[in-house]
């Protein structure tokens, strides 16, 4: 039985699928979508999420420094793309239990328009800017010392307003209470939220930080729970050095990327509909590299494409793993 609106567009979807290639037998068992026995690859980021929290909280204990902490992202950036937010970032780890629960209580999601998402994702470069331009790295001006490189490592004043960038790895249990306060305080440790630090410590009225913080939190919650990954969408954060490859000698960047096999491709549109942030290259592009900057590489496309070797991860020119026929699988299984 179809329990939601999701599951019945796939079914269809793959039956259509069997209907271009003259197996219509095979339409049953297309029935095993809503069983979700094609999510192997989404346990794995799963866990690969949770693990990584646990470390950010250790990391969170011994004080590790954070000018190393934001430079440790940047070159994961640079080798794998936002790699970082599909796997990693514990903000993405909190809007996909977001979405977990919206899955269970058979809750369709939204899907926002083409262009307000494009819109969205080009706005994560003028945030960026912004950031950036909150501090000047004394090496850009010329200035440079040992003080300064001393401050940049620790994000201390004046690379405070850097801490933004990586606010996404607030871990939900910290073992102490910052100096300006948290969320909430309990025998030395403290609740904490993405960003909900920053309204505590740079707005100088507590009942106004406080009463923001706990907004955003609500308002973020309940936005993740509507619209999948919807913070991502705009993220400074998620910045990826993809937007590069569109220049002639930059193509190879990113080196870890998803490739499509065009000859392989029906145009079925699954790809495009389980993506959490709605990247619509994977379907729009013929083939070869997937050009763009907005993929988080959570690897649900290449899960979920039904042939065979038709979408791909690789690293360079090598094939890390690849779709599979699932439908074949299924239909083996069911005889």
């Amino acid at each position: 039985m179809i329990s939601t609106p999701h599951s019945l567009f796939l079914v269809l979807t793959v039956a259509r699928i069997n209907s271009l290639e003259g197996k219509k037998k095979r339409v049953p068992h297309a029935l095993a979508w809503a069983s979700d026995r094609t999510k192997r690859v989404s346990r794995l980021r799963f866990i690969s999420q949770l693990l990584f929290l646990f470390v950010m909280y250790y990391v969170s204990i011994v004080a590790v420094w954070k000018g190393l902490l934001l430079a440790l992202i940047i070159g994961v950036t640079a080798v794998a793309g936002r790699f970082f937010c599909g796997w990693i970032c514990p903000f993405g780890f909190y809007m996909d239990i977001t979405t977990s629960i919206r899955k269970l209580l058979k809750l369709p999601h939204y899907a926002l328009p083409v262009k307000l998402n494009s819109a969205l994702h080009k706005l994560r470069y003028v945030i960026l800017l912004v950031v950036l331009l909150l501090a000047v790295p004394p090496f850009l001006l010329g200035t440079a010392s040992l003080e300064s490189l001393y401050r940049l490592v620790f994000l201390r004043s004046p690379f405070n307003p850097y801490t933004i960038l990586i606010e996404p790895l607030q871990t939900p249990l910290t073992p102490w209470v910052p100096p300006f306060g948290a969320l909430f305080a309990f025998d030395g440790q403290s609740i904490s939220y993405p960003y909900a630090g920053e309204f505590l410590a740079y707005i100088t009225s507590k009942d106004v930080a406080w009463v923001l913080a706990f907004s955003f939190v609500v308002l973020t919650l309940a936005a993740s729970f509507a619209v999948r990954r919807v913070w991502c969408r705009f993220c400074p954060t998620g910045v990826s050095i993809a937007a590069l490859n569109r220049f002639k000698h930059l193509q190879t960047l990113p080196p870890l990327h998803i490739d499509k096999e065009e000859e392989k491709c029906t145009k079925c549109g699954i790809c495009k509909r389980v993506c959490p942030v709605e990247v619509t290259e994977v379907y729009e592009q013929n083939g070869g590299k997937i050009k763009t900057s907005m993929c988080t590489l959570c690897l649900r496309c290449i899960e979920m494409c039904p042939y065979k070797g038709c979408l791909k991860l690789k690293m360079g020119k090598t094939t890390i793993m690849q779709s599979r026929n699932w439908l074949e699988t299924q239909t083996r299984s069911g005889t």
